[in-house]
């Protein structure tokens, strides 16, 4: 069974750093690509970050560049998201996915999805 299970998130202040995990297991994602997305109930589902899970460089969102930063450690099976500098706008449920196809994370699809976990930044 394939598990995608994200940890780290919590509550910061504003200016404040947090790193996501995501444990994979179950299969292999040699060949896939990793995505870290946001989801809220105004702003919808938005892809932050994304990187191949054999490496290489990695894709950010405008709203998030030069403050995420998406990494992955193929011994330990975990995708990792740095989040620096947080805002009150980074605020919502972020879940980790992999799909073999970079242009279908980029279109908020994927054929594995973690169950997400919450980053709430106050002001």
């Amino acid at each position: 069974q394939v598990q995608l299970v994200e940890s780290g998130g919590g509550l910061v202040q504003a200016g404040g750093s947090l790193r996501l995990s995501c444990a994979v297991s179950g299969r292999t994602f040699s060949g896939y690509f990793m995505g870290w997305f946001r989801q809220t109930p105004v702003k919808g589902r938005e892809l932050v970050a994304a990187i191949s899970w054999s490496g290489g460089s990695a894709l950010y969102s405008d709203s998030v560049k030069g403050r995420f930063t998406i990494s992955r450690d193929s011994a330990k099976n975990t995708v990792y998201l740095q989040m620096n500098v947080l805002k009150p706008e980074d605020t919502a449920v972020y879940y980790c996915a992999a799909d073999p196809a970079l242009l279908r994370l980029n279109r908020g699809l994927a054929d594995y999805w973690g169950q997400g976990t919450q980053v709430t930044v106050s002001s």
